[in-house]
């Protein structure tokens, strides 16, 4: 489309200057008819012999034919015809445009007279009119054709600058292509992924600024629906996890819903006990009921980390404080039982976070050793204490666990040794809670075996925690 444009402007200029350069060419030949034709008027005008005047002076054509009519077109004076032959003149184009504006000419005329073609210029006078005409022969047509050099320049400039135009306008298109391809993706939501950029012209940079806005907005659509899934399948965790926590509970409950059912189903019979059992059945009753008590009050304390985070209390802890009380209290242990506490802690340690969590971070893992480790030590050592983070290791000399078993001890309700879990009177929730608590203080947990012996527990804590 550009190119036909461009030519047809071309072609209408060379038309339009051929037309010019013709004109141009036959206003001179009627400028120099005209001289002639002005001095033959004054010479009639002043009473001389206008055929004394055409037989001598210098005439500006060969072949000139020289005719004299009156004002209403009747001829007077013709040099190559006889007057008789010759009819009005007066609707001649030259003399209708001489009587009009003073003088006229035509171009390539029949002659209705003698059948010959003539250039014909026409001026009128105060009393006549004096026309000339040269015959329309080949030195005329010569004289009156158009520059065709020039022309050829002009076409071979334009040739050359069509072509120039095309590999411009092609290159043009092109880019005008790639960016109709992007808007069809675009409109399918499809990705528009050629990796050639446009080139850094306006239309390159309004370009490259459209598909990077467009790609930035899948890309914002993309996270946005990754978003969603996760939030889904976190949402469907959480309601496996709740209905796994449900099912468990229930489980864990009829054991000593069952005990006690049973030994207060005994006590309530009537039969003939003695003391000693009676007493047995009481205490069997009471262990169990402490047993649930743990239970209830560790599946409340996850409950509340799980769906009411924000509502629990923070303020400034100094984690030597809780590690001091945890001392104090396996000193007044039973021998049997008594673990040492080895403290590594070689400066205090104060972050913003649950004084209750914190603590049961560490009394269950404490717990945890004294009712199945096996050993007789533990070892609690700071790690790192920056700014914004501390980094905490608890370690017992016991017998650690089987590798495999590692993965799943922060699972709820797992155990080691069920039946021994069991008989210790565990909920099987202390290191889940440990788990909890450490997540919600912002920090990391993992477990691995002693080489000497025993687990190594290492977690982290954010000292601020919003």
């Amino acid at each position: 489309m550009l190119l036909a444009f461009s030519w047809t402007i071309i072609l209408c200029f060379i038309g339009f200057q051929y037309l010019r350069e013709k004109q141009y060419k036959s206003g001179y030949i009627n400028s120099q008819l005209q001289i002639y034709n002005i001095h033959l008027l004054k010479t009639i005008e002043n009473g001389e012999s206008y055929e004394k005047y055409i037989a001598e002076s210098e005439q500006p054509f060969e072949n000139l034919r020289i005719s004299i009519m009156t004002l209403s077109g009747a001829v007077i004076y013709d040099n190559m015809l006889p007057i008789n032959s010759l009819n009005n003149h007066r609707l001649r184009p030259e003399i209708i445009t001489a009587i009009n504006k003073g003088e006229g000419y035509h171009i390539g005329r029949q002659s209705t007279s003698d059948g010959r073609e003539y250039f014909y210029s026409a001026t009128l006078g105060k009393k006549v009119i004096v026309r000339t005409a040269i015959p329309y022969s080949a030195s005329l047509r010569e004289l009156l054709r158009a520059d065709w050099s020039f022309l050829g320049v002009m076409i071979a400039i334009s040739l050359t600058m069509s072509i120039l135009a095309y590999f411009a306008t092609r290159r043009l298109g092109k880019n005008i292509e790639r960016l109709n391809r992007f808007a069809a993706k675009a409109e399918k939501g499809e990705s528009f992924d050629e990796d050639e950029l446009f080139p850094n012209d306006e239309l390159g940079s309004i370009s490259n600024h459209i598909v990077r806005l467009y790609a930035q907005w899948q890309q914002t659509i993309k996270d946005r629906d990754t978003a969603h899934e996760a939030t889904m399948r976190e949402e469907q965790e959480k309601i496996r996890i709740k209905r796994q926590l449900t099912n468990n509970i229930n489980h864990e409950l009829k054991t000593p819903v069952a005990s006690i059912q049973v030994c207060l189903e005994t006590l309530l019979s009537g039969i003939n006990i003695s003391e000693e059992k009676r007493q047995e059945l009481i205490e069997r009753c009471y262990t169990n009921n402490e047993r649930l008590r743990r239970l209830l009050d560790d599946v409340s304390i996850i409950t509340r980390m799980e769906d009411g985070s924000q509502l629990i209390l923070k303020e400034e802890i100094t984690i030597n404080d809780i590690i001091n009380e945890i001392d104090e209290e396996l000193k007044i242990m039973s021998e049997e039982e008594r673990f040492s506490l080895h403290i590594n802690f070689k400066e205090n340690v104060v972050i913003n976070g649950n004084l209750s969590l914190i603590g049961s971070i560490f009394r269950n893992l404490t717990e945890n050793a004294i009712a199945y480790s096996g050993g007789n030590n533990i070892y609690i050592s700071l790690i790192e204490n920056s700014e914004n983070l501390c980094i905490i290791r608890f370690e017992d000399d016991g017998c650690g666990v089987e590798e495999k078993q590692l993965p799943r001890l922060f699972e709820r309700f797992y155990r080691v040794d069920k039946g021994r879990s069991r008989r210790m009177g565990g909920t099987g929730l202390g290191l889940a809670i440990v788990k909890h608590a450490v997540q919600f203080h912002g920090g990391t947990i993992n477990v691995t075996n002693r080489q000497q012996g025993g687990l190594c527990f290492e977690f982290s804590l954010k000292k601020q925690r919003n």
